[in-house]
């Protein structure tokens, strides 16, 4: 059994920042206050909408010295150094001590697994259950299965820290997706993201989870910090 304490900082919206044993892993950075911290540094971006890459991340290289970028393959990349990786759905790859495996979404790019110092995080990207309600019924229904399915795929990891979508645009169904996620797969610990300034979502869903097996942690304001000890699934 493997403790370890994680420091976890929001960003902005999907982007977390995760300090765990010597490195330093941050997610979707978008936009929000950084401390970056010069040690062993990777940035993973799921997809190129605006609100999960910022192309800003690679200047980071001149900050940091030992630096590495797991990336969708569908991110326009006009000089691929040995540091970037691009990854489609169903990929394993491994970055020193680190494994990486790429999961599907449901919009476009891909989500993450990384397993790291014994702990297995999660980060979803876009992948979540999309019910808007100007689509049509077979619309709908077609978003549910194809959720469904890379949900299946998932399911028998074990995860201990996810981060995965709340999205207030969605209304009622706003928690359709963590629900169901957190049914099949159940995380040791999630972390709602994809709110943008609506930040009441991830409070609403963290007062509401109360008696999950799934510990809900609301973070909801820029740069906010917590530390985190996760007893190691792996």
């Amino acid at each position: 059994m493997t403790r370890q304490l994680l420091k976890i900082q929001y960003l902005f919206h999907s982007g977390f920042r995760v300090e765990i044993g010597k490195y330093q892993l941050i997610f979707d950075y978008y936009q929000g206050p950084m401390n970056l911290a010069n040690q062993s540094t990777l940035v993973f971006i799921s997809h190129s909408h605006p609100d999960h890459f910022n192309p800003v991340v690679f200047q980071w290289q001149e900050k940091i010295n030992d630096i590495n970028y797991i990336l969708s393959d569908e991110i326009p990349i006009n000089n691929q150094e040995p540091n970037i990786h691009p990854v489609s759905p169903g990929e394993e790859i491994r970055i020193r001590d680190i494994e990486i495996k790429t999961y599907g979404s449901t919009d476009i790019g891909v989500s993450f697994l990384v397993r790291c110092a014994g702990v297995t995080l999660f980060h979803a990207g876009d992948l979540n259950w999309w019910h808007w309600w100007e689509d049509s019924p077979e619309e709908i229904i077609r978003a549910e299965e194809l959720f469904k399915k890379e949900i299946a795929r998932i399911k028998g990891e074990k995860i201990d820290l996810a981060f995965f979508p709340v999205d207030p645009r969605l209304e009622k169904f706003y928690s359709l997706g963590a629900d169901y996620f957190i049914k099949e797969v159940a995380p040791k610990v999630l972390i709602p993201m994809h709110f943008g300034k609506d930040t009441q979502a991830a409070r609403q869903y963290a007062a509401n989870k109360t008696d999950s097996f799934t510990k809900i942690i609301s973070l909801t304001k820029m740069g906010e910090e917590i530390q985190e000890e996760i007893i190691a699934s792996s």
